[in-house]
């Protein structure tokens, strides 16, 4: 996703142009520190107080020049009008968030409003047109013959879930002024691995072949995860 990432960042910013980056939700920082690594002025949002403090031990642990490129605010996504003025920031990351937010509308138009023109929205959600596809690989038949025909699922934690359809991300990302750019399929061959296998001595192989299915139709479109890209008229 990095790469599907960094991919549209080159393609509508010249190279070394310092951003500004919103990342809502951004955990324990990993894209945040990535790409406040990279040179972008980066604001990390996030509510979970847990992820908040492990964020800011690992920003601690960074060179002076890159803590200064970086803050962090403990907050709620759907509030970003509080913390922020419309327009300000050029790219805006929300990986992995909207499966917990039952109405995700209200959520997606607020992160719009925080885009400048041309500003890029990043978005990783769970696929809901491929439900089926972990619990069938598996063998769970009762699984997948329940999965078809809705976007609700209980992740690995344990918890209940929503997923959401690439047809109706689309039509809500052109309703907000962001139109869907480009998206991309991630964990295509990698989803039925378990929590903390490591990674094989070909990971370079595994990653290219993942890296081609997420761009490469039929295999994105039964990916794990989408990640969809709009950009603000």
């Amino acid at each position: 996703m990095a790469r599907q990432l960094d991919e549209q960042i080159v393609q509508r910013y010249p190279v070394g142009q310092r951003l500004r980056v919103l990342d809502v939700g951004m955990g324990q920082g990993t894209q945040a520190l990535r790409l406040a690594r990279a040179g972008h002025q980066v604001t990390g949002l996030e509510q979970d107080s847990t992820m908040v403090a492990a964020a800011r031990e690992s920003l601690s642990a960074e060179p002076e020049g890159i803590r200064e490129r970086m803050r962090i605010i403990e907050g709620d996504g759907r509030d970003t009008g509080v913390h922020f003025l419309p327009g300000s920031f050029d790219v805006v990351l929300c990986h992995g968030v909207l499966m917990y937010v039952e109405e995700p509308d209200p959520l997606l138009a607020g992160l719009a409003r925080m885009l400048a023109p041309g500003g890029l929205l990043s978005l990783l959600v769970r696929n809901g047109d491929a439900l089926a596809m972990r619990p069938g690989l598996a063998g769970d038949w009762a699984g997948a013959l329940g999965a078809f025909d809705t976007t609700a699922y209980r992740n690995r934690l344990g918890l209940d879930v929503r997923a959401d359809r690439l047809s109706t991300l689309t039509a809500t990302l052109a309703g907000i002024g962001a139109p869907l750019q480009a998206w991309y399929g991630v964990r295509v061959f990698t989803d039925t691995a378990s929590d903390g296998t490591e990674a094989p001595a070909d990971v370079e192989a595994l990653l290219a072949c993942e890296e081609r299915a997420g761009r490469t139709d039929p295999y994105r479109g039964v990916a794990a995860l989408l990640h969809l890209c709009g950009v603000r008229g």
